[in-house]
């Protein structure tokens, strides 16, 4: 039996690519890499307390279940953050977002497990011209050669309006089974989605990827300013993607909720930090992270939360309440932060 590995996001594109070669009668194995920056794995984290009940696994993993494949995945998140985020080769996209690099680095690692499943090909769910930066023809010809696998990378969806690959000529599978899908409409997935029975799958259009979210970027690139990046693991990610984040000094960073969901998760998920919190006055939650140098730096993220608050109209002051991790509180009633104070220390 021909086996091939296919890249499943768990999304439409990769889940119609698997279930297309299946129905060929090829031994699908999918993997799914874990870079540490998809928002779909995010929400999930963030609103587990809240949609308890609710089926929150792994959007590849329920796909895998779904067409009845093997799943395997894979934490690439510390090798992705040094080897592909901080100096690609192909530079990045709108954002932060290295779109080429991160499809080579992918089938790179796919390719190394050819040999252990016995593999003879391997697959993704890309579509020509889908996406500007990495699905244009010269893109797809780019990384399929720096991936190492020239003649070994099948893309069903758009496979023939692409030279054939070595699957397709060898027999392995029969190119005219295989579709001709271009650009950005999504119908002709839709309809096959719906024809298979395909219901629960995350929205298209790129959206799992924080990295193309310019407020993501800023605070990346606020992060990489003033952080070693060797030293970065997977909660400081995390917090990256949660709440406004400001600036107060070099050193010095605080992370405002912005909803209950953001609030318990920032409660919960960092004890070990200094916590703010509004009293008597519904507000947000909000933390610090890095070195607090003075008490000043504690009343300015005081007036910050408070900035955030429900306040009523006649009120001059909030109360906000500090937590350190040692045990302690103080509260301080403070006027909220002036908004050009605030505009001038956010960084997204």
């Amino acid at each position: 039996m021909v086996r091939a590995i296919g890249l499943l996001s768990g999304g439409l594109d990769s889940t119609l690519a698997c279930r297309i070669l299946k129905d060929q009668g090829v031994d699908v194995i999918a993997v799914h890499f874990s870079t540490g920056f998809c928002l779909n794995d995010h929400r999930r984290v963030i609103r587990r307390r809240k949609d308890q009940g609710k089926d929150l696994s792994n959007d590849a993993l329920r796909a895998g279940a779904h067409l009845d494949i093997p799943v395997e995945v894979i934490d690439i998140s510390r090798e992705y953050f040094q080897q592909v985020l901080l100096q690609p080769k192909y530079g990045y996209g709108s954002a932060m977002n290295p779109c080429l690099d991160c499809r080579i680095f992918m089938l790179r690692k796919a390719k190394d497990l050819m040999a252990e499943y016995d593999a003879q090909f391997v697959f993704t769910g890309e579509v020509l011209d889908q996406r500007p930066m990495s699905q244009h023809f010269r893109a797809l010809q780019t990384v399929e050669r720096e991936s190492g696998l020239e003649g070994l990378l099948l893309r069903p969806l758009s496979a023939k309006l692409l030279p054939p690959t070595i699957p397709e000529k060898m027999g392995w599978v029969d190119r005219e089974k295989l579709l001709g899908i271009r650009g950005r409409s999504r119908k002709v997935q839709m309809a096959l989605a719906e024809k298979y029975g395909i219901v629960d799958y995350p929205q298209p259009a790129g959206g799992c990827c924080v990295l193309v979210d310019p407020n993501f970027a800023r605070r990346l690139q606020d992060y990489l300013l003033h952080r070693p990046t060797e030293v970065m693991d997977l909660r400081d990610i995390l917090l990256l993607k949660v709440g406004r984040h400001f600036r107060l000094h070099e050193g010095l960073k605080l992370i405002v909720g912005r909803e209950e969901a953001e609030n318990n998760f920032l409660r919960l998920r960092f004890p070990d930090r200094i916590r703010l919190q509004t009293v008597g006055v519904q507000g947000p939650v909000a933390i610090l992270d890095g070195e607090v140098r003075a008490e000043e730096d504690l009343l300015l993220a005081a007036r910050i939360t408070a900035r955030y608050a429900d306040k009523t109209s006649d009120s001059a002051v909030v109360p906000v309440a500090v937590h350190s991790p040692a045990g302690w509180v103080r509260t301080w009633e403070v006027p909220p932060a002036e908004e050009t104070l605030v505009k001038s220390l956010h960084v997204g």
